[in-house]
């Protein structure tokens, strides 16, 4: 397997600003020593605290490209012309990871295989013959999330990470998050989505009402988060309730026009 990884990522400066980093290598694997196997309205969000919960929204790679083409060159649609292979990883020791949280990958997925209106066909499978692969990660450099291209086959695939240890995000959202264990997974499940997204080839956009929205616009991210978690009375809700907009649908919809039928699905 050949791996690109041209890396946008959003980290914690000391005095709470929310700054950018960019990287860019290719060859070799992309395995990181990382990876291994109350209400939201109830509490007020102190700026460092809204700052880092930026960072689970934008840096769920809602991040802002160099150029448009380097947009182009890390996010691109997937071959659909034959069932989307995935793999979700046990979580990495220290990242907070619960078993539950793989439901939560799970669910993503199957939202926007829904969404696609049957152009998707996303199916389990070994890792090394996976095209999207999902692993959660310690927090790094104040990044929450991160999607990587990758090569499989001939194929194009990702590499999604998801940093589910909300304490990462400060004392007040960590807080919250102790308090509403459904806020905790919004945020998590919120967080798959994004990345998914960009795996298949979503750009961000400036509708506050998507779940591809770049906080770089403005928008309240208690709102964005509150609003989800407000649809939902017990954890299980959050598989009917994909989080995805009418934006977010036409949106994949146009990247994979005319597959489903081509597909026979």
């Amino acid at each position: 397997m050949m791996t690109t990884d041209a890396r946008l990522g959003y980290s914690l400066e000391s005095d709470g600003r929310l700054g950018g980093t960019l990287g860019s290598r290719s060859g070799g694997s992309s395995r990181s020593s990382s990876r291994g196997r109350s209400s939201l309205r109830s509490r007020p969000f102190s700026r460092r605290a809204v700052c880092a919960l930026a960072g689970v929204a934008a840096a769920a790679i809602l991040l802002v490209p160099p150029s448009a083409d380097a947009q182009l060159r890390l996010i691109a649609p997937l071959d659909a012309g034959e069932p989307i292979s995935y793999y979700i990883a046990d979580g990495a020791p220290g990242s907070a990871y619960v078993e539950s949280d793989r439901e939560l990958a799970v669910w993503a997925l199957e939202a926007w295989q829904k969404a696609s209106g049957g152009a998707l066909e996303l199916v389990e499978s070994g890792e090394d013959d996976a095209l999207i692969r999902i692993y959660f990660v310690q927090a790094s450099g104040g990044q929450y999330g991160e999607m990587r291209p990758i090569l499989v086959d001939g194929r194009r695939g990702a590499e999604v990470f998801v940093r589910p240890d909300v304490r990462a995000l400060g004392p007040d959202i960590a807080a919250a998050a102790s308090q509403d264990s459904l806020l905790r997974d919004s945020i998590v499940y919120l967080t798959c989505v994004h990345e998914l997204g960009h795996a298949l080839g979503l750009e961000h956009t400036d509708d506050f009402d998507d779940i591809m929205y770049f906080f770089g616009y403005g928008g309240s991210i208690p709102q964005f988060f509150g609003r989800y978690r407000e649809r939902l009375a017990t954890r299980d809700d959050i598989a009917n309730e994909s989080g995805l907009s009418a934006g977010d649908i036409a949106r994949l919809a146009a990247l994979y026009a005319g597959r489903a039928d081509a597909s026979g699905r």
